[in-house]
């Protein structure tokens, strides 16, 4: 499988820390070598203070950290973060600040999502998007079809050993950082930190993710000031009726020709005949 677009920073397939051969049996008795993911726990401190241990397959762990901390609410816009300490030994993150921090209220309010490998959301789940305006932007069909066919035929994790999501931020018809994990919610915020590290503007970007679009994910992407959320899978009512509060646009079941927008569909430029477009194989793990 080849892919011509050179992505800022692409899936790590050929990591030998990210999955490694595991043997068993098949249902006829035969050996049969597999690759699998990994997965290891990662803890994050906001300075002094432990916030979290999240699992996760391990790589970009400051980017995931600072993601995390940002989509939590705890990492303020005008935060001056200090330093970035990960230990390798010890599988920790601390994400140091100018700002002197005390989240204990905060740690004591958690939701569980529905989120691959149970993601955690801390204090109110709509904290931070009462009156919330995202960026006037267009979206052209044209962009979502390219999109589609790029992403879904780059090299990644999970054609190599499946059980991983993947989320793709993309400016027009170009993906530029694809991150995988094994929640979806884990790659999003590695790209949040991205962002954040990287001062990149969200006003003009779309983020595609291979997961549902519950209403963890849209309020993440709102959370981050991204206007346009889509996925090849489907939606959840909450996340639908977040999306129309916060004028998110959401575009889901993406596949091939098909696509469809739920919310926001006023940024929708239809310039792109469907039947002209290429139906792509299907996606199967190795």
């Amino acid at each position: 499988m080849t892919n011509e677009h050179v992505y800022e920073i692409a899936p790590s397939v050929e990591s030998e820390r990210l999955a490694r051969s595991v043997s068993g049996r098949d249902q006829n008795g035969f050996k049969q070598h597999i690759k699998v993911v990994e997965e290891r726990p990662l803890t994050i401190y906001l300075n002094q203070q432990e916030i979290v241990t999240a699992m996760t397959i391990g790589d970009y762990p400051e980017y995931l950290a600072v993601g995390y901390l940002r989509n939590q609410g705890m990492l303020l816009t005008d935060d001056e973060i200090t330093a970035i300490d990960f230990d390798t030994e010890v599988e920790s993150v601390i994400v140091r600040t100018v700002r002197e921090t005390d989240y204990e209220d905060k740690l004591k309010k958690k939701t569980r999502t529905s989120g691959c490998a149970v993601g955690t959301v801390f204090g109110d789940m709509m904290e931070g998007l009462e009156g919330m305006t995202l960026p006037t932007a267009e979206v052209r069909t044209s962009w979502l079809y390219a999109l589609a066919h790029k992403i879904n035929t780059t090299p990644n994790l999970y054609l190599e050993a499946g059980a991983i999501h993947g989320s793709v931020l993309c400016r027009q018809a170009t993906p530029l950082i694809y991150m995988e994990d094994v929640g979806r919610h884990n790659a999003v915020d590695k790209i949040a930190g991205w962002m954040v590290l990287e001062n990149e503007s969200a006003a003009d970007k779309i983020l595609y993710t291979t997961g549902r679009l519950t209403s963890e994910m849209v309020i993440k992407t709102a959370l981050m000031g991204i206007p346009v959320l889509a996925s090849r899978s489907g939606f959840t009512v909450w996340g639908v009726e977040i999306a129309r509060q916060v004028g998110l646009t959401l575009i889901g079941r993406m596949r091939g020709q098909r696509f469809l927008c739920l919310s926001g569909k006023e940024r929708l430029i239809h310039d792109a005949d469907p039947s002209t477009v290429k139906v792509e194989p299907k996606r199967s793990r190795k």
